[in-house]
């Protein structure tokens, strides 16, 4: 069965089809398919309001089953920012260094407690009729004083995870994928998927 990624992220769409391998008869495709489809606006004010936009838009429109997400990472003292701007924390054509260049120089003198933070995944699985399931998976950890770290993608040279001493950037891909947000998410979406 066909299941379509919302997404043109080749990082997120990879990280998707690593987690999701084992199961079986599972034909994973993405946005990256369908060129001429036109996905909305994310311009709502939570990551579960973006998530269910871009999974009911995509599955009315293709007329398939569709896998949306929406993360972003929250860092406590900063009011939860970036949040749900995270893609777009320095500006809206902002590259990931730009963003890790911003909440770096945000978090310039915050010690201890004040540098906590932690990623936040939402996932929408729907039909052209509708929303069949969503979920949410939050990974806890700390923003480090520097970069470090070549794998990954968005703020995961920043991002270590509670009881790691390596950033999401320095982690092999499969350990990142057995530990992070999505992961934790896409968990509690299996049992849904599997009996699809």
């Amino acid at each position: 069965m066909e299941v379509v990624i919302a997404s043109k992220n080749v990082h997120k769409i990879r990280e998707f089809r690593e987690i999701l391998q084992h199961i079986k008869n599972l034909d994973l495709t993405s946005l990256l398919d369908y060129p001429d489809y036109e996905a909305p606006e994310e311009k709502a004010d939570t990551l579960e309001e973006n998530a269910k936009v871009k999974a009911e838009h995509a599955a009315k429109v293709l007329k398939k089953h569709v896998l949306a997400d929406d993360s972003g990472l929250f860092v406590v003292t900063l009011g939860g920012a970036p949040g749900v701007i995270s893609k777009r924390y320095s500006g809206d054509d902002a590259t990931d260094a730009e963003n890790r260049a911003k909440l770096l120089k945000e978090m310039t003198g915050k010690e201890g407690l004040d540098r906590c933070a932690y990623y936040e995944c939402c996932i929408f699985l729907a039909n052209p009729d509708g929303i069949i399931k969503h979920v949410k998976g939050i990974c806890e950890g700390v923003i480090t004083e520097e970069e470090r770290g070549r794998n990954g993608f968005g703020y995961d040279p920043l991002f270590q995870k509670h009881d790691y001493d390596k950033t999401f950037a320095e982690l092999e891909e499969s350990t990142k994928n057995r530990i992070s947000h999505r992961m934790k998410a896409v968990q509690k979406i299996l049992p849904t998927l599997e009996s699809l």
